[in-house]
């Protein structure tokens, strides 16, 4: 007598990771294609102007195209290695960039720590709105301004004459000794409100529990800042401070353009305006690529070593 096989049920069949994939990109379609936009931009304006960068070992001039220029190799990267503004070039670079590692990194930090510690809501925002305004302001309408507050009649030497702590006016900008000072300040008074609010994005998501406990222990303001605010956003620093270091080469171009002239120029020659310098208003474009090759890879170093070491310090990178 034959038994009846039972009956085989039929497995539904999965959907695949493609489809999968195609329907998750339909149900956010309107982000995705606003993503998108921001990838095609990039890629037209960051990634295809790479060509040019062969320029760097060729003789390039307007007349010829790219591929009609003849090559020279690592000519232009010799001549800039010879150049006897190079020293000159390197300090103020480096030294301008240092002290804005040094002084307008950590600054950021404390103000927001501080202002986070503030308890009405209204001068909190008051205080916040004030400190970052200066960041929608171009350099050109701050430069202006500075001129005018650092000119011989300005308001900073018309207080200190006031004070009695100078006995005739300082034309400021015409003095190279005072041009760093005046970069850095500068500077710092311009971003400083503007990158405590990632700080403060940061610090919003500290648990208020670990507040509450700290209290109860007998913690203070000074104490729960420390040991539990500074350890919760220390991912937060880390990977600013990567990118920071990755940019000491970078001279906030438009700031030294708008402040310097031919009197401060000792002070105010650095990489940014060399390559403008040689580059647009001489025509040396392959001179002036080189160099900011130069500039690239050493950034790229920078990055690579800052990333490193962040990572075995607190176990915290970019990748």
């Amino acid at each position: 007598m034959n038994k009846e096989r039972p009956s085989q049920q039929i497995q539904p069949t999965k959907p695949s990771s493609r489809r999968i994939w195609l329907k998750k990109f339909y149900t956010q379609r309107h982000l995705q294609t606003m993503a998108l936009l921001g990838v095609v931009w990039m890629i037209i304006f960051n990634y295809v102007p790479m060509y040019g960068l062969i320029i760097a070992f060729k003789e390039f001039d307007i007349i010829r195209t790219i591929s009609e220029a003849p090559w020279v190799g690592l000519e232009h990267f010799r001549e800039f290695l010879d150049d006897d503004d190079l020293v000159n070039v390197i300090k103020n670079t480096l030294g301008m960039s240092f002290f804005k590692l040094l002084i307008g990194f950590p600054l950021p930090i404390i103000f927001a720590l501080f202002l986070n510690e503030l308890r009405s809501v209204k001068f909190k925002k008051f205080v916040q709105t004030i400190s970052y305004l200066p960041h929608f302001l171009s350099w050109v309408v701050l430069g202006g301004i500075l001129a005018t507050w650092l000119s011989d009649v300005g308001i900073i030497n018309n207080i200190l004459l006031a004070l009695h702590f100078i006995k005739e006016p300082i034309t400021y900008l015409a003095e190279p000794s005072y041009f760093w000072t005046i970069i850095i300040s500068s500077d710092i008074w311009k971003e400083l409100g503007w990158s405590a609010i990632i700080y403060l994005a940061a610090i919003s998501s500290v648990s208020p529990e670990m507040y509450e406990a700290a209290t109860i222990d007998g913690a203070g303001r000074f104490q729960k800042m420390w040991y539990i605010t500074l350890p919760s956003i220390k991912g937060t620093i880390s990977i600013l401070f990567i990118l920071a270091v990755s940019g000491v080469l970078n001279s906030n171009f438009d700031q030294v353009l708008v402040l310097r002239n031919s009197l401060n120029d000792s002070a105010s020659n650095v990489i940014d305006y060399y390559v403008y310098k040689t580059g647009l208003l001489s025509g040396r474009y392959s001179y002036s690529a080189a160099i900011g090759l130069i500039k690239a890879v050493i950034a790229m170093i920078l990055l690579l070593v800052a990333n490193k070491i962040t990572k075995k310090l607190n176990d915290t990178s970019l990748f």
